[in-house]
């Protein structure tokens, strides 16, 4: 086998074939975040947890040792960053692909030049992977020979949850870390070297007034890239770019305000999800302040307002049900002012019932009921109905002795017979419905408990035999999602 072309190896600045090899001196066209990139570990800010003195991957680095690796976090965390630090750390070829624009083909050729590399020149070839969330099956397919042989050292770098986007083959062969959104004094870190970097950066003709300091760490939000764009934004108005420039140049919010922040979120993701479950969690947890915030995060994310009301009005039975016989009406309400009034203004409805819900007493007897009586429902779907419980409107029913020896519960003085049975036979003791002691349904135990325990009195006396009872259907106890 001929040794294919190695031309890459020698200039990192080149560019073939959709890959990208590591850039070794900065054009000042480049936009500052790219070229405040990192070049050593030393220079890499944040993700302690991931790359610090006493991690397993430091402690293999140490060693000389890269392996496969999959980036899973926020855009502006350092994904790339830590990739190209971590090639350049063990003194292996770097080859960038866009899952975007790489086909089967090009991940074939490559895998193919990693296995000559790693032959003939004992040469570790990183092949980082951007968004490799978007490569299909087919295409993950294709890393997996030389990810599993070595030949290629497979980076992959995905803001999506890689256990939904990765296959399980090739996540298998990879480890996964997670990082995470950076820390004000992490973004503060890379600010201070961008205003400072003589050949990078700014070189102390920028200066940040107190407040857009503050502003600026406040809208980044965790995410180094956004800070450091809006001050290459600010810096291009102001004529601060220029190496020409002398005199310092203060910038201040009013310079910083065309940047703003910007959600993380998806509606078909990993934001979504999680939110909506962190929002459903505060409601259930009793805690008006989180489930506002939650609720609100999400409707300025651009979540549709409908699935926050639909959740509310679903959460109302799940998790309040009796024992705030309300909550439904004003979950209901809530729906119907936004299909009325539509947002901005509908936000007050939806705020009245978030609060309306999250200070409720809570029971999920609702669920507990429903749960059990499904199961009661297909172990005996069929039972027959009773013939007091029967349809008796009809000519010839009384021959088919439908209806007969029903008794109507508005004749009696209680309202209420303690003898006639509801359940199919062989129902005995079922209790589908357990209230609990919270709210209004402490007073529905309390009437319940009284009318069950006559139904026990009377169902004895009919039984005079003792005769093998079905066990009742216990509802869940289990906390509901």
């Amino acid at each position: 086998m001929a040794e294919p072309e190695l031309s890459l190896d020698d200039n990192p600045a080149q560019e073939t074939g959709g890959a990208v090899l590591f850039m070794s001196g900065m054009s000042g066209q480049q936009p500052l975040a790219a070229r405040m990139r990192p070049r050593t570990l030393e220079e890499y800010v944040g993700q302690s947890h991931v790359i610090g003195e006493d991690t397993a991957l430091r402690r293999a680095l140490a060693q000389g040792l890269l392996r496969s690796l999959i980036l899973f976090g926020p855009p502006g965390v350092g994904k790339t960053s830590l990739a190209r630090v971590l090639a350049r750390h063990v003194d292996a070829v770097w080859i960038e692909l866009s899952a975007v624009s790489a086909g089967v083909k090009d991940l074939r050729r490559h895998v193919e030049e990693g296995r000559a590399r790693y032959e003939m020149r004992q040469r570790q070839t990183v092949l980082f992977v951007d968004e490799i969330h978007r490569f299909s099956t087919t295409q993950q397919d294709a890393l997996l020979p030389g990810v599993e042989a070595g030949w290629v050292t497979l980076i992959g770098a995905t803001t999506e949850n890689p256990f939904f986007e990765v296959t399980a083959p090739l996540l298998s062969r990879c480890q996964l870390l997670r990082l995470e959104p950076l820390t004000a004094t992490e973004i503060s870190t890379l600010i201070d070297r961008a205003l400072q970097d003589p050949e990078r950066g700014f070189g102390g003709r920028i200066t940040l007034t107190d407040d857009a300091y503050t502003y600026l760490t406040d809208i980044a939000d965790g995410d180094a890239r956004a800070a450091l764009t809006a001050i290459d934004v600010a810096a291009i108005a102001a004529g601060a770019d220029s190496t020409q420039t002398t005199l310092p140049v203060l910038l201040d919010v009013e310079d910083l305000a065309q940047s703003q922040r910007r959600f993380r979120y998806d509606k078909a993701q990993d934001s979504h999800y999680d939110q909506a479950s962190a929002f459903i969690k505060s409601l259930r947890g009793s805690d008006p302040d989180a489930a506002v915030y939650w609720m609100l995060r999400m409707l300025e994310s651009g979540e549709d307002p409908r699935f926050i009301a639909r959740r509310m009005v679903i959460f109302a039975s799940e998790d309040v049900g009796l024992a705030d016989r309300g909550a439904l009406g004003v979950a209901t309400a809530a729906f119907d002012a936004l299909q009325f009034v539509g947002l901005p203004e509908a936000r007050y409805a939806l705020t009245h019932a978030a609060l309306a819900l999250a200070t409720a007493p809570k029971s999920n007897s609702v669920a507990r009921a429903l749960t059990a009586g499904l199961r009661a429902v297909n172990q005996h779907g069929n039972a027959p109905v009773p013939n007091h419980l029967r349809d008796g409107h009809y000519a010839g029913a009384k021959q088919l002795n439908a209806g007969v020896g029903y008794q109507y519960p508005h004749d009696h003085p209680s309202g209420f017979i303690a003898n006639q049975q509801y359940l199919p036979d062989g129902f005995d003791g079922v209790r589908l419905y357990q209230p609990s002691e919270h709210g209004h349904e402490a007073a529905v135990k309390a009437r319940l408990d009284t009318l069950r325990a006559s139904v026990q009195q009377a169902t004895a006396k009919r039984h005079r035999t003792d005769k093998p009872q079905a066990p009742p259907y216990a509802a869940d106890k289990g906390q509901q999602s």
